[in-house]
């Protein structure tokens, strides 16, 4: 919208560089173009403003498709004006040379216009089109379809409109309809998951069970390296029992032999003893039997005499002295 401001009868109008401007003033243009600022009296001007930036202009409507189902389309149009001349002269652009405010609704009948003609195009295609291929394919043909009907559509170059680009948002079809067709999806991607989870059990189960069978092989090897362990122990012991007694006999058979030798040696001496003593007593007996009496007499009283007891002390009573020294004297007498 123009920037109206006033002055002792004169308006000033100042527009932005996306409008486009035209005055005319007693049926004559005065000013024409963008971004225009100039004076101006109300009472005798006729003013324009012409938007010619890009607009986007969203849409939505229903559609019928060929198996007669109804579906809604949403779709977005970019357009601008490029005539605005040819849409100053065709549409009411015009603005209160007071507030600058468009008098009548130029932008809603251009949204009228491009929105019934690429609700027409649309319409053609999808009564053409099954529900499952327009939810499939509709989008693209739909969209190409709007796009060709409107460059062919004769009235927009002649407004001077020119439109940009054109975009299908969505078809969409009822919500039943849409809630039956997302059943079949949905229980395939039910079964999917349900499959998917069977499997990671499944997985799960092998591992467990590729698990159980080697902690229960390690058992077994475990097991049988105890069984070795014992069987070697028992080898071991049987060896070492063997050993201990083939041990034990060589040390018998050697206390047997120092034994008997001993014996042997112990008998030898006491035979070379007898022997001994034996010819010593032979000597002794061929010394005595050629010694006459008087000598054996005096041999045999020395031998007694070593026999006796030995006398540390003695004792003679009076008595007894008293005897010994009668006998004494009595011998003496005789």
């Amino acid at each position: 919208m123009a920037d109206i401001t006033r002055r002792a009868g004169w308006r000033h109008l100042r527009s932005a560089p996306t409008a486009h401007i035209r005055h005319h003033r007693r049926g004559q243009l005065v000013h024409d173009g963008t971004g225009l600022s100039f004076w101006f009296r109300s009472l005798s001007a006729a003013l324009s403003e012409v938007p010619v930036n890009d607009r986007e202009l969203a849409m939505a409507f229903h559609a019928r498709t060929a198996d007669f189902q109804d579906v809604s389309v949403q779709s977005t149009v970019t357009y601008r004006i490029i005539g605005p001349e040819a849409a100053a002269t065709r549409l009411d652009f015009s603005i209160d040379p007071d507030t600058g405010a468009w008098r009548g609704a130029p932008l809603e009948q251009i949204a009228t216009l491009l929105t019934e003609t690429a609700q027409q195009h649309a319409l053609d295609v999808l009564a053409r089109t099954p529900l499952a291929a327009a939810l499939v394919d509709g989008v693209a043909a739909v969209r190409d379809r709007i796009a060709a009907g409107l460059a062919a559509e004769p009235r927009l170059p002649a407004t001077g409109i020119e439109v940009v680009a054109v975009r299908v948002v969505a078809i969409r079809p009822e919500p039943e309809v849409e809630r039956a067709l997302r059943t079949p999806a949905r229980e395939q991607i039910q079964q999917e998951a349900d499959r998917a989870t069977y499997e990671r059990r499944a997985v799960a189960v092998e591992r467990e069970r590729a698990i159980a069978e080697n902690e229960l092989a390690s058992k077994i090897e475990l097991a049988r390296q105890e069984e070795r362990l014992v069987d070697q122990r028992g080898t071991n012991a049987r060896r070492e029992a063997e050993e201990s007694a083939a041990a034990d006999a060589v040390r018998a058979e050697a206390e047997a032999v120092r034994t008997v030798r001993l014996a042997r040696a112990e008998a030898e001496a006491a035979r070379e003893v007898g022997e001994a003593r034996a010819q010593a007593q032979a000597s002794w007996l061929r010394v005595h039997g050629e010694v006459d009496a008087a000598t054996l007499h005096a041999l045999a009283a020395t031998r007694a005499a070593e026999n006796l007891p030995r006398i540390e002390h003695l004792t003679l009573s009076p008595d007894v002295l008293t005897g010994l020294l009668a006998k004494l004297g009595g011998g003496n007498r005789s």
